[in-house]
């Protein structure tokens, strides 16, 4: 549990600031975070670490740097915006793109 909890401090963390630094009016930061949390924890994965790091680094680093709740917010702020066609593409490829980044993580590891 502590494990999990000090990953999440230091993913949350690191959400935060890249999200700060990338802060654009397309959600290209919530993009970019959760494209290459999906290739990490694909690579995670297939090196098959201990229960330990699984849970320091899988569950808590990634699972608080990833973001589907913010992801899904500003799929909803577009379509508030009457950007029916940008939330779309926003929600394909951020699917498809995070499917291809955690099978490439798997694939490397």
């Amino acid at each position: 549990m502590m494990l999990i909890g000090l990953g999440g401090f230091f993913g949350a963390i690191t959400r935060f600031y890249l999200g700060k630094y990338l802060a654009h009016p397309y959600p290209w930061a919530t993009f970019f975070i959760n494209s290459t949390g999906s290739f990490a924890l694909g690579l995670l994965f297939a090196l098959q670490p201990s229960d330990m790091i699984w849970q320091l680094i899988g569950i808590g680093f990634l699972g608080a740097y990833t973001t589907f709740s913010t992801f899904s917010f500003e799929c909803l702020q577009l379509m508030e915006q009457k950007k029916e066609k940008q939330a779309m593409m926003y929600i394909c490829t951020t699917v498809i793109v995070g499917i291809i980044c955690a099978t490439l993580g798997f694939l490397v590891g």
